[in-house]
């Protein structure tokens, strides 16, 4: 893997993108420090303190694949804070961000392309993230076929059609759409197709059994799918590779107690990975730790992919 935030990465993007994209929170939310994220409310009236915390795992493959994954450190959590915590099967990115919003969710794990509209419309405040023992994290979008499929090259995509994941993915959609844009001049609906899969894994699978001659995945999760024979390496092919993008951010609802959100902090930096199963999932990607990042500065990238694509954060 490689560090995502190297000078080298953003130069690249810098060339085919524009400028950061112009971000804002949604109305009911302040940030009067600059950092991007809500404010913990002012008024301790506005603060909650469930008994039982809810967590949930960004749907990037089965749901139900992760809750046994995630336990060991949910029980973690649970010691550190005093709560009980449960974990939460989200169907799709929408439902994650909509379930925080409307309360019922307070630690997750957003994936790349919804953090920003989940710090935006759903008070998410991300403050960790996957890495290896080196420090280095990230990774990128690659745009896959099957052998003998026809296409050898991205400019074969004319006239095709590509599986896309959902709107609110950077791999699998944002990252791959800006990209066919910038430097291939090729766009949906006009030069190919698009199709939504509904998740990684569904258009990996696609590929593999040539239900989709092309897909745009996020190459952790084929790394993950590979690893446990899901499918072969003699399945697929890779016609592009992206730079290197920052993975799941993990955080908290922003109006719980401050005293919680620091537990809840200390239960993700302090948490003891070897030999449990979410070292042996998420070890297949070299990622063994948490470390400390910041929305503002980490989704810069994610940001800008953004406003390539013309999004705008309204929230309801």
């Amino acid at each position: 893997m490689k560090a995502l935030a190297t000078l080298t990465a953003l130069a690249a993007l810098a060339i085919a993108f524009p400028a950061q994209a112009e971000f804002q929170l949604g109305s009911r939310y302040v940030d009067n420090d600059g950092d991007l994220i809500a404010d913990i409310p002012e008024d301790s009236a506005d603060w909650i303190d469930p008994d039982t915390l809810i967590f949930a795992y960004t749907p990037v493959e089965d749901p139900a694949v992760y809750a046994e994954v995630w336990q060991g450190f949910l029980d973690h959590m649970s010691e550190v804070t005093g709560k009980q915590v449960q974990f939460f099967p989200v169907q799709s990115n929408a439902a994650q961000i909509e379930a925080m919003r409307a309360g019922r969710l307070h630690v997750a794990g957003f994936n790349t392309g919804s953090n920003p509209l989940a710090v935006a419309c759903a008070g998410f405040r991300p403050f960790a993230m996957m890495a290896a023992e080196d420090g280095s994290f990230g990774y990128e979008m690659e745009i896959i076929t099957y052998p003998d499929s026809g296409i050898e090259a991205v400019e074969d995509l004319r006239g095709e059609t590509l599986a896309f994941t959902s709107e609110t993915s950077n791999s699998g959609f944002k990252a791959p759409s800006a990209i066919l844009m910038a430097e291939f001049g090729m766009e949906a609906g006009t030069d190919f197709e698009a199709t939504f899969s509904g998740a990684h894994d569904s258009s990996i699978l696609g590929v593999a059994n040539k239900d989709y001659i092309a897909a745009s995945i996020a190459n952790s999760v084929k790394g993950r799918m590979l690893d446990r024979e899901v499918v072969t390496e003699d399945q697929l092919v890779t016609i592009y590779t992206s730079q290197t993008f920052p993975t799941t951010g993990y955080g908290t609802v922003y109006n719980l107690t401050p005293d919680l959100q620091e537990k809840i902090q200390e239960a993700f930096f302090s948490y003891d990975w070897e030999g449990t199963a979410l070292a042996e999932e998420f070890g297949r990607n070299g990622e063994d730790q948490f470390i400390p990042i910041t929305f503002q500065e980490d989704w810069a990238v994610i940001r800008t992919i953004d406003e390539a694509n013309g999004v705008v954060y309204e929230c309801n």
